[in-house]
């Protein structure tokens, strides 16, 4: 209640005060704080994108250097208006076949100037007909658009509107409507064109060296990671390359096929470099390089690309190789394929990189302490994460490191004596003699795969999973004065011949010397890993040859500081990869690889055991042509004979390729299938073919349980095969030296058969035992 002063009355009185409002529920308030937060959560989302995050510097650092941008834009002007005005006058005065001409006249060739003067005269001829031209036809439309304005003009004068025909109005409407829009636009046509001229004038004017960042690149947090061409071509003019120097000098832009841009934690860019100069030139100035882009070595990898002349430029991000690559993605849980590949690493772009394994050799070196072991340790242990995969080990030297991959190893030897170097030939010898039954296997499969597959490791009855066989300080085995000669033998064929058989071996070496490693090892490797390294020799030795001159150099990672960082080549499509490698401690009372091992095991339990004896050697399967048919009909109930011929081929080419219809029409006979005839064309019935399939099931089970063979039979059922790789049941781990005389390498891993007996993994008196070799 207000009072209120009446001045007639003079009395006072209070008047009702009313509030205009509307209850609301509670209901109806959470409804509008939710619309609300969710209106606020989008807006910050959007503010913290990172495109809204730069954008947002962009215009603060801009405002900061407007004074700094005004000048430059205005030098930009003035030298962009300059550049035209001495372009106009070299076109009017022919300065370029001017100096031509003066040219060959101090050269004194008669012939040139002349040309040059020709070309001055037919030019100039050539101008003045293109001009008279454009006049003539200049002043002939303008006469024409006259004309038929002033026709348009009078009729329109004469005549309604409403009296014209419709063609005559719609060209009205569209004079009408040009008009209005001349109209409209004509007051904003010369501001508009003083802009874009003046735009033009600056754009000419613009500095030419290439990526002038100083437009859009703002002060940012991580301003001493960024990189552009322009960085880039001042850091290349300052090597002192004497082509690229006298290029940069004359004017000359580099060509950038890859603009520099994000790659992973640092910024790839690939320049095509000037006539004489290559890529190699660049890479043997790496450190310079390196300091004018304020960056280290080890974050700068000039390297040569596609071709000789193409620089391929990778520079990280300051900081970021420094750090460890973190915890190993499958320490706590995960299985592996080895088809697929092992986790063992960071790329220097940040990614998770998997190495592969078959199909591929390793080796790996680097001066001691660096981490060698270690990645031949990380390989080992994921591919034990694969229940498939057969696991052998041989340390020459006295080192726990392999100690809790015991328990899955089939082989395992570790020590300095000759018996250890004995056993590590015999697993070589056993190994070309399995790569020799596996190839007779493979041939004798369904249309001769090539090479072992997924899909054939899995099956236990061929015996092919894979074998991978590590051998760490792998110099002291070729270097032995008794076995050297025999194993370096051994190990080249294995690495020529024994990959696409599903058997992998990996080296590990701190000598990687010409003389403790083979020649033919480091040219048919796959996989070269170099640690730190101290000299060219040992680099190329690891790498290959010509690595280290194309600027693939493990001599820049530093002892120590870059410890289990290294150089890698052949584990992906790129020319090299700095990967910084996973770390699996198993010392100072820390062990993580034994859990992993603990989980390996369980999963080769939880595999599906079969009883049998030993696995033979496997003879060449026969094709089954009655489920070959089956399997081209593709569940259709007719097909015609000539399309199940044409799909047989594609199936098997090599067993169907020679077959004509009389041939099908034979084979379907032989097994009481008659082909039919349908809409003209004969064809074969999917009942009949799952008919004769059931006919022949039970004919061949009547006959082996009667213990007779009768023509047309299978045969008996195959025995049952072993599991693959090794038992979840193995034994405890020996001490690590030999206890007694042993056939096949020392007694870990080994599988008890069904009937109680023990053997090896590879053929004893030309049998074939669980491993598959």
């Amino acid at each position: 209640m207000t009072p209120r002063d009446d001045r007639q009355t003079g009395r006072g009185e209070l008047v009702r005060q009313v509030l205009d409002g509307e209850l609301v529920d509670s209901e109806t308030v959470v409804a509008q704080r939710k619309a609300s937060s969710k209106v606020n959560s989008a807006v910050r989302s959007i503010a913290d994108l990172d495109a809204v995050a730069r954008a947002r510097s962009v215009v603060a650092y801009r405002a900061r250097t407007a004074p700094r941008d005004v000048v430059r834009l205005t030098w930009f002007l003035t030298r962009g208006t300059g550049r035209w005005i001495a372009k106009a006058w070299r076109w009017a005065s022919y300065a370029d076949l001017r100096a031509d001409a003066r040219a060959a006249r101090i050269a004194g060739d008669v012939e040139a100037r002349r040309t040059a003067q020709e070309l001055i005269r037919s030019d100039a001829k050539a101008r003045w007909a293109k001009f008279g031209n454009f006049l003539r036809r200049t002043l002939v439309g303008l006469a024409a658009v006259t004309v038929l304005l002033v026709l348009l003009a009078l009729v329109d004068a004469v005549l309604d509107r409403s009296a014209m025909p419709g063609w005559l109005r719609a060209v009205y409407a569209v004079r009408d409507a040009l008009t209005a829009a001349m109209s409209a636009a004509w007051p904003w046509i010369p501001p508009l064109t003083v802009v874009g001229v003046v735009v033009a004038a600056m754009w000419e004017g613009r500095d030419r060296t290439p990526g002038a960042g100083w437009l859009t690149r703002p002060d940012r947090d991580d301003s001493d990671s960024w990189v552009d061409e322009r960085m880039i071509t001042r850091a290349l003019a300052h090597l002192g390359i004497a082509p690229l120097n006298s290029f940069l000098k004359g004017g000359g832009e580099l060509v950038y096929t890859v603009a520099a841009r994000k790659d992973g934690d640092g910024t790839q860019a690939q320049i095509r470099l000037p006539l004489g100069v290559t890529a190699e030139m660049v890479s043997d100035r790496r450190k310079v390089l390196a300091a004018n882009l304020g960056r280290a070595s080890l974050e700068t990898w000039p390297t040569t690309g596609e071709e000789d002349g193409v620089l391929d430029l990778w520079v990280a991000d300051k900081g970021t190789l420094s750090g460890g690559a973190g915890d190993w993605p499958l320490l706590h849980d995960g299985a592996v394929d080895v088809f697929e590949g092992v986790p063992f690493g960071l790329t220097q772009r940040g990614l998770v990189i998997n190495a592969p394994l078959v199909g591929s050799n390793w080796l790996v070196g680097g001066r001691p302490g660096q981490g060698k072991t270690n990645l031949l340790r990380v390989l080992m242990v994921g591919a034990a994460l694969d229940p498939t995969a057969e696991l052998w080990a041989f340390v020459m030297g006295e080192s726990p490191d392999f100690d809790p991959l015991v328990p899955r190893l089939s082989r395992y030897r570790m020590g300095m004596d000759d018996s250890v170097a004995a056993d590590a030939v015999q697993a070589l010898e056993d190994l070309l003699g399995e790569m020799e039954r596996r190839g007779r296997t493979l041939g004798g499969q369904s249309g001769r795969p090539p090479k072992v597959s997924r899909r054939l490791a899995d099956n236990p009855r061929l015996g092919l999973h894979p074998i991978i066989l590590s051998i760490d300080e792998c110099h002291e085995l070729f270097q032995h004065r008794k076995y050297g000669k025999r194993a370096e033998e051994l190990a080249v064929k294995l690495i020529k011949r024994g990959r696409k058989y599903g058997i992998v071996l990996l080296l590990a070496t701190q000598s990687p010397t010409k003389d403790s490693i083979p020649k033919e090892i480091t040219r048919n490797v796959s996989c070269g890993v170099a640690f730190a390294v101290a000299d060219h020799i040992a680099n190329d030795g690891l790498l290959g040859s010509g690595k280290y001159r194309a600027g693939v150099r493990a001599t820049e990672l530093r002892m120590h500081t870059d410890r289990g960082t290294c150089v890698a080549v052949g584990v992906t499509h790129n020319s090299f990869e700095l990967v910084r490698t996973f770390y699996l401690p198993f010392e100072d009372g820390i062990d993580e690889v034994t859990p992993v091992i603990r989980r390996a095991i369980s999963n080769i339990g939880n595999l599906p055991l079969t009883a049998g004896s030993d696995l033979k050697e496997v003879e060449a399967v026969p094709a089954d042509y009655l489920r070959d048919i089956q399997s081209v009909i593709q569940g259709e109930s007719r097909v015609r004979t000539q399309t199940v011929l044409s799909r047989l081929v594609a199936l098997n080419p090599q067993e169907y390729e020679p077959w004509t219809a009389r041939d099908l029409r034979a084979v379907l006979l032989g097994f009481g299938i008659q082909s039919r005839k349908s809409d003209g064309a004969m064809v074969v019935r999917s009942e009949d073919v799952a008919d004769a399939i059931t006919r022949r099931a039970e004919s061949a089970l009547e006959t082996y349980m009667d213990g007779r063979r009768t023509p047309g039979s299978q045969g008996p059922f195959p025995a049952a095969s072993l599991s693959l790789g090794p038992s979840a049941d193995q034994r405890g781990r020996p001490s690590g030296r030999r206890a007694g005389p042993l056939l096949n390498g020392p007694e870990t891993g080994r599988i008890p058969l069904s009937d109680g007996h023990d053997k090896g993994s590879l053929p004893v008196d030309g049998e074939v035992g669980p491993g598959g070799g």
